[in-house]
């Protein structure tokens, strides 16, 4: 499998998939940075289809492709995944601070609402996609394929950090790089923590459990008007 070269493909197809609605709506990508989460959900459906493909092709399963298997994670385990949680929130705090002098900093558009029916289907949604995809590809596809160890963990986690630049598009280098900033400590966490253990099933806990609080956000802020100009008011 030429993992490396599939490492970057989610970065590319979303500033693809937010510049071509730009262009059909006429509108500016910041001006639809409120729907990245219904384009996310999009995008993983079709990553996780990529990802099964794939593993068919090399006569194997996507559980085997991202070795996920039944008995391999129990009540051990959640220590690791409370860790994870931990320093993926700690990663807003950081970037936050380096980027904005803010503790904490988050852009309010990244929970900006959407039509009701959308957040809650979407709530069921996207925490699950998004870890099938992103943990299928990055670490499925990337860890498990790259000889060199360190290369094995640098490679994925930076392409697993880089591709929340784009989501969503705003062309905006602080913004960019607060983004990376953000997410860089978990995914590096998670990269070396596979590649050790080769249990994708903290990192996908975990995952959901991050992406669930952003989902649940977004849905209240959907579901009751005045809410999200509250927010941009503090």
């Amino acid at each position: 499998m030429k993992s490396k070269v599939l490492l970057p493909v989610r970065s590319v197809v979303f500033i693809l998939a937010f510049v071509l609605c730009a262009l059909v709506t006429g509108k500016a990508v910041s001006d639809i940075s409120n729907w990245w989460s219904i384009m996310a959900s999009i995008i993983n459906v079709l990553t996780i289809v990529m990802l099964v493909v794939i593993a068919r092709r090399n006569g194997m399963t996507y559980k085997e492709l991202i070795n996920l298997k039944k008995g391999q994670t129990g009540v051990k385990h959640i220590g690791i995944i409370f860790l994870m949680v931990v320093v993926g929130t700690a990663g807003l705090y950081l970037a936050g601070f380096i980027c904005y002098g803010v503790i904490p900093y988050s852009p309010p558009m990244i929970v900006a609402p959407i039509a009701l029916v959308l957040a809650v289907i979407n709530t069921l949604i996207l925490p699950v996609t998004t870890a099938l995809a992103e943990d299928g590809l990055y670490l499925g596809l990337g860890v498990n394929n790259i000889k060199n160890k360190y290369l094995a963990v640098i490679l994925p986690a930076f392409f697993y950090a880089l591709q929340h630049c784009f989501i969503p598009v705003l062309w905006n280098v602080r913004y960019m790089v607060y983004r990376f900033i953000m997410f860089l400590p978990l995914t590096i966490m998670f990269c070396i923590y596979y590649y050790k253990k080769r249990n994708p099933l903290p990192c996908m806990i975990a995952h959901v459990i991050l992406d669930l609080a952003t989902a649940v956000t977004i849905l209240s802020m959907s579901a009751v008007p005045g809410l999200y100009e509250q927010l941009c008011n503090m």
